[in-house]
């Protein structure tokens, strides 16, 4: 059964139908992703190691504040990680009285596993598409999430994505603004 949707969006309908199916198929792969490390951590326990990999050495308290959670919470959280051998706690160089929360090698590996999951189901998805659409489909990808108002990089953790974004092309600036001026 077709939604109604009334307002000033009445005439986006099919657009909007398009993209809400774009984004269930996005979200279906960034939830497989998560799903392949779940017997390693919880959903909780790889935010916080993506923000570390973001963010670099942070402290409980970013790593509460970063979660939205009561200080005891993200400590126990991190205490999990640190006994997994996922998370390294060292004394902070410049304040003895912080403790700074590392990845370790392992930890890596658990964050470098899921973006890389999702980056070779993207990259499947693509290589299904004709060739002419993908080129296309990448300026107007860029615009959507810019209009989104997409998150910064320093955020993106708080999504379970590290900005890293080794061996991913950039968009040809001059198709960008093409489809920007179409």
């Amino acid at each position: 059964m077709a939604q109604i949707v009334r307002g000033p969006q009445a005439e986006w309908a099919d657009d909007v139908e398009a993209t809400m199916l774009a984004a269930r198929a996005l979200v279906a792969i960034s939830a497989e992703s998560v799903a392949a490390v779940e017997e390693v951590v919880t959903p909780t326990q790889l935010r916080v190691l993506v923000m570390v990999a973001s963010r670099g050495p942070l402290n409980l308290g970013a790593v509460a504040r970063g979660l939205g959670v009561h200080p005891s919470n993200a400590t126990r959280a991190c205490d999990r990680l640190v006994l997994a051998g996922l998370l390294d706690r060292q004394d902070d160089p410049t304040d003895r009285r912080n403790l700074q929360l590392r990845l370790t090698e392992q930890g890596r590996g658990v964050v470098d596993e899921v973006m890389d999951r999702r980056r070779r189901a993207i990259g499947e998805v693509l290589e299904r598409m004709p060739s002419l659409q993908r080129v296309a489909l990448i300026p107007v990808l860029t615009m959507f999430a810019e209009a989104a108002g997409e998150l910064p990089d320093e955020h993106l953790w708080s999504l379970g994505w590290t900005s890293a974004t080794t061996n991913v092309p950039a968009a040809d600036d001059s198709i960008v603004q093409a489809a920007r001026e179409a």
